[in-house]
């Protein structure tokens, strides 16, 4: 059975439509956490390229680098999504995992805060712009690389727990 949204479902729109800053001050302060996932494709032979210099490229570590930017990236989400609100991150970790079945690097992102909102958007951006770094660290080797499959994985805390099965 599909249930039917209406646009009073949507949490950044008021009673009147308009756009608005989700309310949190009337919520409780919770540990809440986020996990997302995504992946860069390469093809076979760029991908061999990558993995025979252990992801060191002449601009550095496409790993590394890609960890850094996502860091940064989940703490200035409220500077690139509109409606988030500002978070006081307790900690982001960011793993890579190669892939050689599917010649394709896998990031994965947490992000976790003790405060009156999810971090469901930091995780995402995190992964998006590590994704985003990969791809730019590795350009020089193809054009043809894809960046795919980001999604939220998991959401702890607040009013409801959420894993993407």
């Amino acid at each position: 059975m599909t249930t039917q949204l209406t646009p009073l479902d949507l949490t950044h729109l008021d009673a009147h439509g308009d756009i608005a800053m989700v309310d949190v001050s009337g919520k409780t302060i919770t540990q809440r956490s986020a996990t997302a996932v995504g992946q860069v494709i390469f093809p076979s032979n760029s991908y061999q390229v990558i993995k025979s210099a252990d992801g060191i490229t002449k601009k550095g570590s496409i790993t590394q680098t890609a960890h850094i930017a996502g860091v940064m990236a989940s703490k200035r989400t409220h500077e690139l999504i509109p409606l988030c609100h500002q978070l006081p991150l307790d900690g982001v970790k960011i793993g890579f995992e190669y892939d050689d079945n599917n010649c394709s690097i896998h990031v994965t992102a947490t992000v976790k805060v003790t405060h009156k909102t999810g971090v469901e958007m930091e995780a995402l951006t995190a992964v998006s712009v590590a994704c985003l770094t990969i791809y730019d660290m590795t350009k020089a080797l193809s054009h043809d690389i894809t960046i795919s499959d980001i999604k939220l994985l998991t959401k702890t805390g607040g009013k409801s727990d959420y894993a993407n099965t």
